[in-house]
């Protein structure tokens, strides 16, 4: 008993604490430090980026290199603008976030309280489909998107986002279902209540915290997504991912270091915004279904 108490006075010191919070401090400003860089930059001109030190803050404020990275204006053969692919991101990010959820809490719900012979199978399947490389499905999604006649169009994008995505959300949906009591369910059976009706009343009003877990997984991965997206779109339907590669390389003699870090900035808010307002709920979302599964 006094060993233990030693172990806890011990843990407790302030020499210990000391190091322990200077370490994470390090840790902090280590991940932070390129952030900074990349929003002092942003806010400099060409002339101040070239003379002064990358750490020294604005001299000469300016908003330039953000308006030039947002708006789209072209100077010859150099093209720089990353609205219209702000939106073209959005119309590719909402449907797959939404139907990737809803297959995934249909699956969750199936392979959870309406088993089948075989459902094991099933899910080790779609288990088994989130550790395939992206690079591996490549020539295949390909071929089949040709065969629909919808590659290089943005409907092809979002059901390759949504092929690739239903395993992680059928597995973060059937974890969660796992724990669920399977009481109400026979209980709304014997009142005569069907799938979809359990589904709609039950299931889905209860799964908010796992449906904001695979509402930030989905949009994150779609957003930040460039091979998919390089892939299997071109000219004015590319997501903004290959915007903003474009308009890194676009750049001819000098390069325009403010602008390019400005829309690095603009092409990673929405996901940093993300992460900010509901990470708690992440995490929470997760740790509900943690128990089982």
């Amino acid at each position: 008993m006094k060993k233990d108490n030693d172990s806890v006075l011990y843990m407790h010191s302030p020499i210990i604490r000391i190091i322990i919070y200077g370490l994470l401090l390090l840790a902090c400003l280590s991940f932070l430090f390129p952030l900074y860089v990349m929003i002092v930059t942003s806010f400099k001109t060409l002339e101040e980026i070239r003379k002064a030190n990358m750490l020294a803050l604005p001299e000469n404020f300016t908003l330039m290199p953000w308006i030039s990275a947002w708006q789209e204006s072209c100077v010859g053969l150099r093209c720089k603008g990353l609205k219209d692919y702000f939106y073209n991101s959005i119309e590719i990010v909402v449907p797959g976030v939404v139907i990737s959820t809803f297959l995934g809490a249909c699956n969750g719900y199936v392979l959870t309280k309406w088993r089948f012979p075989g459902h094991n199978w099933v899910f080790g399947l779609l288990l088994f489909g989130c550790f395939i490389p992206f690079q591996a499905i490549l020539i295949p999604a390909a071929r089949t998107l040709g065969i629909l006649a919808i590659s290089n169009n943005p409907i092809g994008l979002i059901l390759v986002h949504i092929a690739y995505g239903v395993g992680f959300t059928t597995l973060f949906f059937r974890n969660y279902y796992e724990v669920f009591p399977t009481e109400l369910v026979q209980a709304a059976t014997i009142e005569g209540a069907g799938f979809f009706q359990i589904f709609f009343k039950i299931m889905l009003p209860s799964s908010v915290p796992i449906i904001v877990v695979c509402f930030i997984w989905q949009f994150t991965n779609i957003w930040n997504d460039f091979i998919f997206g390089v892939s299997f779109t071109s000219g004015e339907g590319i997501p903004m991912t290959v915007a903003l590669n474009n308009l890194a390389n676009s750049s001819t003699g000098v390069k325009e270091y403010n602008v390019h870090m400005a829309a690095a900035i603009i092409a990673a808010l929405p996901t940093l915004l993300l992460y900010i307002l509901s990470g708690r709920y992440f995490v929470r979302g997760l740790m509900a279904g943690a128990v089982k599964g």
